[in-house]
């Protein structure tokens, strides 16, 4: 056999194209032949989060440059009357205590809470600041996330 290299390039070429075509074929043909998991959509349904509310204010709504001031309040677990299983309220759950900067919640403080449990968290600022405040509790594997409502604190 005589074989040109023009002959040996083309032949070269149509081998690595069709087994590029076929390399993006099967994988297709596999995702589209396996079928979505129940299993997946089942145990979202399975392990549905709590919802939580959650409640916070400032002790004073102005404090002077350094003065300490308290941050008081409640992490309620909503009773679901589907839900048949008591709340597991033996972990501490976190929270976050964060200031409006620019449009965004930024992370100023954290703490922890049990659920369907008071906390009281101290705060001291060292610059003079119009603050916008909140307390957040991001979601869990038992909980869903919650905040609580916008306060302000007037440092001076």
């Amino acid at each position: 056999m005589n074989h040109t290299p023009i002959s040996r390039i083309t032949k070269t070429f149509a081998v690595l194209v069709a087994g590029i075509v076929l390399a993006g074929l099967v994988p297709a043909a596999q995702a589209a032949a396996a079928p979505a998991s129940p299993a997946s959509s089942e145990q979202a349904s399975v392990h549905k989060k709590k919802k939580v509310k959650l409640e916070a204010k400032a002790d004073k709504s102005k404090v002077k440059v350094g003065e300490e001031t308290k941050l008081k309040g409640r992490l309620d677990v909503i009773a679901d009357s589907a839900d048949g299983d008591g709340d597991s309220a033996d972990a501490l759950e976190l929270i976050i205590v964060q200031k409006l900067v620019a449009g965004v919640w930024v992370d100023l403080s954290n703490g922890s809470c049990r659920p369907n449990g008071s906390f009281v968290l101290s705060l001291s600022f060292s610059v003079r600041a119009s603050l916008t405040l909140r307390v957040y509790h991001p979601e869990t594997t038992l909980y869903a996330s919650a905040t609580s409502s916008v306060f302000g604190v007037v440092v001076v």
